[in-house]
């Protein structure tokens, strides 16, 4: 295998796949925007960026950089930022990527891509039809089309990986907070919740994305990715209360009422994700690739 370029190497998922690459003895370049010992620096991933440098010598590219989903959008044209920052530079560094001979792009676009909810017994698969609902979801279905056109025309190969909520040691935002909520030892209130939710541990995505770096039949497709368990709000929060080391308490409020609290307190969209199933089918991803999740990864996590 040939040297591989990480960007977003200092964040949650670039830290780890640079960990296990490094692990591995795989050839590794990371680049991030904060100056960390042994990754290289890039002033930013803007449109006017010269990646040059950090592309001689580079067979693959693992791009990881994004402006990620905002719980609390405060941009009068949020649209526009995702776009700058999702598609425009991330055409920026795949030009030159090909230009510089770089064989294989793998693009790490979101779950939200294909939407936000599926119907029960209706998992999402990489052959959907696109339908983002929010900027951020847009902007990586952007992305992956105008990758896809630039492969096209230069031949440098393109992977996509679509993962839904990614956790593991260190994971911040939403499942940082549920872990919060399950170590209060508040009870679950989503008793009363059947959905079924699909996740994936940093580690079983890192896996993955080694597997697509040199997989024939991984060059110019669209993969989704999960643990292959799905678990409801519920399941997940009682998992995340015994981890914690306290007994599990629930009380059973009807959906109609979360919804009801989410419209008081403006967080419709944060109860909507709570209470909808979001499931997606790796059927694919495993038999193309030959490849399954660990089950040896997962809760607990400290």
């Amino acid at each position: 295998m040939g040297m591989s370029l990480i960007t977003g190497a200092s964040g949650f998922i670039g830290s780890h796949l640079i960990e296990e690459m490094l692990r591995r003895g795989l050839p590794v370049r990371g680049v991030t925007r904060q100056a960390v010992p042994g990754l290289l620096t890039v002033p930013s991933y803007g449109a006017e960026v010269d990646w040059s440098a950090c592309l001689e010598g580079i067979d693959t590219v693992v791009h990881l950089a994004a402006r990620v989903h905002v719980m609390r959008e405060t941009a009068s044209d949020p649209l526009a930022l995702f776009r700058a920052s999702n598609v425009v530079a991330t055409l920026n560094l795949a030009k030159q990527a090909a230009a510089a001979g770089v064989r294989r792009f793998v693009f790490v676009s979101s779950i939200k891509v294909n939407g936000e909810r599926t119907e029960p017994g209706r998992a999402f698969t990489a052959d959907d039809p696109p339908n983002p609902q929010d900027p951020y979801g847009i902007s990586k279905a952007e992305a992956e089309t105008a990758l896809m056109e630039l492969g096209r025309q230069t031949g440098m190969e393109i992977t996509i990986i679509r993962p839904p909520l990614v956790y593991g040691p260190g994971v911040r935002g939403n499942f940082r907070s549920m872990m919060k909520w399950a170590a209060s030892g508040m009870p679950s209130i989503f008793a009363a919740v059947k959905n079924k939710r699909s996740f994936v541990h940093v580690e079983n995505l890192c896996d993955l994305l080694l597997v697509v770096l040199d997989h024939p039949m991984a060059a110019n497709r669209a993969f989704l990715v999960s643990d292959g368990e799905d678990l409801s709000t519920h399941e997940l929060l009682q998992k995340l209360t015994i981890d914690a080391g306290r007994n599990p308490r629930s009380v059973g409020f009807p959906p109609r009422l979360l919804h009801a609290i989410g419209a008081l307190s403006q967080r419709q969209k944060a109860v909507a994700r709570l209470t909808e199933n979001l499931q997606v089918d790796i059927s694919e991803t495993c038999e193309v690739l030959q490849w399954r999740p660990s089950p040896s990864v997962g809760l607990p996590l400290k």
